[in-house]
C-alpha cells in the first residue's frame, strides 16, 4: 500500500530546500555559497542549521524506504535499468544545461571572467572542474549519490526482499516495536560523524567524499529497514511523536549550546557528534510520526507536486542564483529581496514546469518524466511514481 505521507514529506522538504538554498545568499560569508547579497547576516545561520540538520538525511531515509517499493515490482536489471535512466539523464543535461549559467554568474560576479554567457557556453563552460574550472553538478550532486547507493545496494536488497524472515528484517522489527529502541539506527551515523567527519568534510564532489558517502549510505539503508516491516513502524512513531518532538527540541537546544558556548577539541566534538545525530534522527522521527498521522491521504494536489517536484530540484536553484544576480548589489530591504528570490523561484519554476516540461513528451525525460504526460485516474498510484525519490 503506498504511503501518502512520504510523498507529502518530499513535496514539503524539497520546497524548504527553495528557502534554503535563497537562505544562503543571505546569510554570513563563512557559509560559503556561489554568490551573495551585499549585505549578509550572522543570526540567520541558526534556523539553517535547524533545517540543514535533518533535510538531507530525511531525503536519503525516504529515498531508500521509495527503493523498497521499486523493488516489489522490477527485477534486479529492471530496477537497475529504471533507475539509471532516471537519474544518469537528468544529471547529465542538468550538468550541460542548467548548472552552467550558476557557474557563469558566480565567476562574473567575482570577475573571473568578463564574457558574454553565449561566448562562455559551450566554448568554456566545461573546460576543468569546479571551482578552478567550469565543469560541476552543484545542487545536483544528490542524484549521483543516489545512483551509486542504488545501484551497489542491489545485491543485498534483492537478498532481503527474497528473504523477508531473514536476521535483519526480524531484528529491525523487534527495534521498531520499542520507541527507544528506534535510537540504536543512530550508532552506525554516530560512528561516521565521531570517526570519519574529522577527516573527510562534505565535498560533494563524490571521490573522496567518505563521510557524506558513509552516513548517507547508511541513512539510505535504514530506509530500506523500516519500510520492509510495514506497519510496525509508522504504529510507533505515530503513537509516539510528541515524545520524538520533545527529544528533538532537547537536541537541537543542547546542540547550539555546545557549538556556542564551547571551543573545538576532543570532548566537543565526540559530544557534538553524539547530540547531533540524536537530534536529525529525533526529527525525523517527529516529522515521521506527525505524517503518518495527518498526511497519509492521497489527494490531486498530491499527484501533481509529486511529479514537479524533481523538475522543480533541477530548476531551482539556477534561477534562485540568477534572481539573486540581479539584486545582490541593489539598495534593497533584505526582506524585499528573499521575498522576490523566493517568489520568484518557485513562479518561473512552476512556469516551466507546466508550460514546457510537463506538456511536452521529448523533453520530459530530462527531467526524470515518464513520457506518458495524461494519465487516467485509474493510473493515479503510477503517475506519484514519477519522482526519482519514489517507488
Amino acid at each position: 500500500m503506498r504511503r501518502y505521507d512520504l510523498d507529502w514529506l518530499r513535496v514539503i522538504v524539497f520546497g524548504l530546500l527553495i528557502f534554503y538554498h535563497v537562505g544562503m545568499f543571505f546569510v554570513a560569508p563563512d557559509w560559503g555559497w556561489h554568490i551573495k547579497n551585499n549585505i549578509t547576516y550572522e543570526w540567520i545561520k541558526y534556523p539553517m542549521l535547524f533545517l540543514n540538520q535533518w533535510r538531507l538525511p530525511i531525503l536519503f531515509v525516504i529515498s531508500g524506504m521509495g527503493t523498497s517499493y521499486a523493488l516489489s515490482k522490477r527485477t534486479a536489471i529492471q530496477f537497475a535499468f529504471e533507475r539509471t535512466k532516471k537519474l544518469l539523464l537528468p544529471l547529465v543535461f542538468g550538468m550541460l544545461v542548467i548548472v552552467p549559467p550558476q557557474v557563469y554568474l558566480e565567476k562574473l560576479s567575482k570577475g573571473l571572467i568578463s564574457v558574454s554567457y553565449f561566448n562562455f557556453w559551450p566554448a568554456q563552460a566545461f573546460i576543468g572542474t569546479y571551482p578552478t574550472g567550469n565543469l560541476s553538478w552543484h545542487h545536483l550532486w544528490f542524484i549521483p549519490y543516489l545512483l551509486l547507493f542504488s545501484l551497489v545496494l542491489i545485491p543485498v536488497f534483492i537478498f532481503l526482499r527474497n528473504n523477508p524472515n531473514n536476521i535483519i528484517i526480524k531484528t529491525t522489527a523487534k527495534i521498531c516495536q520499542n520507541r527507544w529502541k528506534l535510537y540504536w539506527f543512530i550508532t552506525p551515523l554516530y560512528l561516521a560523524e565521531a570517526f570519519i567527519e574529522p577527516f573527510y568534510q562534505e565535498t560533494h564532489a563524490l571521490v573522496g567524499d567518505w563521510f557524506v558517502i558513509t552516513s548517507s549510505i547508511f541513512l539510505f539503508f535504514i530506509g530500506f529497514l523500516l519500510i520492509s516491516v510495514k506497519e510496525t513502524f509508522w504504529k510507533t512513531v505515530q503513537e509516539n511523536r510528541t515524545i520524538y518532538l520533545k527529544c528533538g527540541i532537547a537536541g537541537f537546544t543542547a546542540l547550539l549550546f555546545i557549538i556556542t558556548a564551547f571551543e573545538d577539541g576532543y570532548v566537543r566534538h565526540f559530544t557534538e557528534a553524539l547530540i547531533k545525530v540524536f537530534s536529525f534522527w529525533s526529527w525525523i522521527l517527529t516529522l515521521f510520526g506527525h505524517a503518518s498521522k495527518y498526511l497519509n491521504k492521497p489527494s490531486k494536489t498530491l499527484s501533481y507536486c509529486n511529479e514537479a517536484v524533481y523538475p522543480f530540484y533541477i530548476l531551482h536553484q539556477t534561477i534562485t542564483v540568477i534572481l539573486g544576480y540581479f539584486l545582490m548589489n541593489l539598495p534593497w530591504n533584505s526582506f524585499y529581496k528573499f521575498s522576490i528570490m523566493s517568489i520568484g523561484t518557485f513562479a518561473i519554476s512552476w512556469v516551466i514546469y507546466e508550460f514546457l516540461i510537463r506538456r511536452w513528451i521529448l523533453i520530459r525525460p530530462f527531467f526524470g518524466l515518464h513520457y506518458k504526460n495524461k494519465l487516467p485516474t485509474a493510473e493515479f498510484h503510477h503517475q506519484s511514481s514519477n519522482s526519482i525519490f519514489a517507488e
